[in-house]
This record gives structure tokens, sequence and C-alpha cells, in this order.
């Protein structure tokens, strides 16, 4: 599997009420060559991390619509665009409009990486952005197919970049990297939404030895 093949699969994933930032453009959000710009960024990404030495693969469950169905990057809002694409050497405009667009997730997740040099692939179960039928402005679980095609996905993406650790950031996450390797690879951490922030900040201080002091 190479990235460019690996992200033309997923660019043809297709699901009801789900959001492909690859292939699919946002009437609203999205500048007129949006899904191109983000496979492609994706492809640079894929290409520098199979090349790093790669100390983990971080995934959550899904893309959120104020952070990854905008980017095209998991775990990563408009405000740290730039911050994800400089850990892997990259300058890229986002392809979205207007002012950037916040996650509380992303945040969370990003204030910690921003003390961590290691280098470390953020993704997600389901790969693309679930959202409830009336309204593509909301997030929604994946559901059991959509989780099969993850989990199909996922499974190529570790088999490509050969990390030395897997991080499930919440439960789903937890279960499904357990199916597709040893359960005592996978290191299971608290996903920060709904009341897990210092749980899920302490545990990850913890696995990279990140001082308290480093974080202000």
């Amino acid at each position: 599997m190479t990235p460019i093949r690996f992200v033309s699969q997923l660019g043809a994933l297709q699901f009801a009420n789900a959001f492909n930032p690859y292939s699919d453009r946002c009437a609203v959000h999205d500048l007129t060559d949006a899904p191109v710009q983000r496979a492609g960024l994706l492809t640079e990404i894929l290409e520098a991390a199979a090349d790093a030495e790669l100390d983990a693969l971080w995934v959550g469950r899904d893309l959120g619509f104020r952070g990854g169905r905008r980017t095209g990057m998991a775990l990563t809002d408009d405000v740290h665009f730039q911050d994800h694409l400089s850990r892997w050497g990259i300058i890229r405009s986002r392809p979205t409009i207007g002012q950037a667009v916040s996650e509380r997730t992303a945040t969370i997740i990003w204030d910690l990486l921003r003390s961590i040099d290691t280098p470390i692939f953020l993704w997600n179960v389901f790969p693309l952005h679930p959202h409830e039928q009336q309204n593509q402005f909301t997030n929604r679980a994946h559901n059991a197919k959509e989780r099969k095609a993850g989990m199909d996905i996922l499974d190529q993406l570790i088999r490509m970049l050969r990390p030395k650790r897997l991080v499930a950031v919440g439960n789903d996450a937890e279960k499904v990297l357990k199916q597709l390797s040893k359960p005592s690879d996978v290191l299971k951490v608290r996903h920060p939404s709904y009341g897990g922030q210092a749980e899920f900040s302490n545990k990850i201080r913890e696995l990279y030895r990140i001082e308290a002091n480093t974080l202000l």
C-alpha cells in the first residue's frame, strides 16, 4: 500500500449522512478545490510519516464538523491546522474560508502535542464525518457498517506506517485496535470530551513524561 493509493481508496468511501473531506466539498465553508487540497495534504503527511520512525498512532472515533471535516486531518481544527502540518515539514493554506474555527477536543489534543517532539500520526476509527440526516453541521457516532469500512482502512494504515505503539483515545478506538492488533500493544487513554480532559491529559503526560509546567 502506498500513500497515493491509500488516499484514493479513502476518497472513494461513500455513506449516507457522512461527509468525505477528500472527495466532498462543503458549499458553505470550503474553497472550490478543498477536497483536492485535503487529499493532497493527507498524501504528503502519509509520505512523511511512512519515512519517519513513528512513535505512535493516536486513534479517536470520528471526524467532527468543527475539526476534521474542515481540515481533513484527525483531531485537528482550523486553529491547529498549521501546527499539524509543521510537524511534518509542510506549509500550506487551509482549505476553508472565513474565520478559523476551533474544536474543543482538537484544542486539548494540541495543547499536549506541542510538548511532544516524537513523530505521532493522528487518525480515527471512522475516517469521515458522520452527521445527522437533516443537518450536516452536527456529529453522530458511526454505525456498524461504517465501522467495518473504517477498520479496513485503519488496518491498512497500521501496516503502512508501522507505528511502535497504538494509543486508543476512548473506548471505541480501544475495541477496534484490539481487534486489529495484540491487545498488549494498545494503550488506552480516556477521550478528552465529556469530562475526560483531566484524565486524558494526565495519562498522556505519564506516557510521554511531560512535566506539568511545560504545558503552561
